[in-house]
């Protein structure tokens, strides 16, 4: 018998352990080998062998876990894609602190908390220059909503672009929405499902804090 086969096998098994992840038929096979290359006056420990045959037994169960985890998450995705796709067409009020004036004006909301006194929105330029102030009274506590129709303070009619939106509710800043027509749905890596909004862009399905 050739002692030094044993060496072999298990510098053999260092190897491939390097290079690459064992399956459990690449553990078994190298296995096999030591058993059949052990020195007789040393025979393998049978309780180290049947710890061995656990662990990789284990590994095996949790990759195929693993495995079946990602199918039923590929599958949930592609659900939720579905049924946020019944959305393509409908007005969505999501958080932003700009809208998109267009020739309809812009529509918004304001997140009105309880007693939140006099409610302001403020349109700004892209300076920072207030350009109409909308009052919106003492509306109840929830989402205010609002309509822009493009003017100035002075009347003034305003370019169509991009402006800054910015409300109180007394001397409290609160958030400020838009609103806007849902043009299709995707889906992110890590954050879900999202909704193409017109004259906003991307939002995720979990911002959205109204449908129309």
């Amino acid at each position: 018998m050739n002692v030094s086969n044993v060496g072999a096998s298990a510098g053999q098994a260092a190897s491939v352990g390097k290079d690459k992840t064992l399956s459990q038929a690449d553990f078994l096979s190298l296995l096999t080998q030591q058993m059949r290359n052990q020195d007789p006056t040393k025979p393998m420990d049978s309780s180290q062998m049947v710890s061995q045959l656990a662990q990789i037994s284990q590994v095996s169960a949790t990759q195929a876990l693993q495995s079946s985890f990602d199918g039923l998450s590929a599958a949930l995705q592609g659900n939720q894609i579905l049924q946020a796709s019944d959305m393509v067409g409908r007005n969505v009020v999501v958080p932003s602190a700009a809208g998109t004036l267009r020739n309809g004006g812009l529509d918004g909301a304001v997140n009105v908390p309880d007693g939140g006194g006099q409610v302001l929105v403020k349109i700004s330029d892209t300076h920072g220059n207030v350009l109409r102030t909308i009052s919106l009274g003492t509306p109840p506590a929830g989402l205010a909503r609002f309509h822009w129709d493009g003017t100035g303070d002075g009347g003034q009619a305003l370019p169509a672009g991009t402006y800054g939106l910015a409300a109180q509710a007394g001397d409290t800043a609160v958030a400020t929405y838009v609103s806007g027509k849902v043009t299709g749905v995707g889906m992110t890596g890590s954050d879900g499902v999202y909704l193409d909004v017109d004259g906003f862009g991307g939002a995720l399905l979990s911002q959205v804090a109204q449908i129309n």
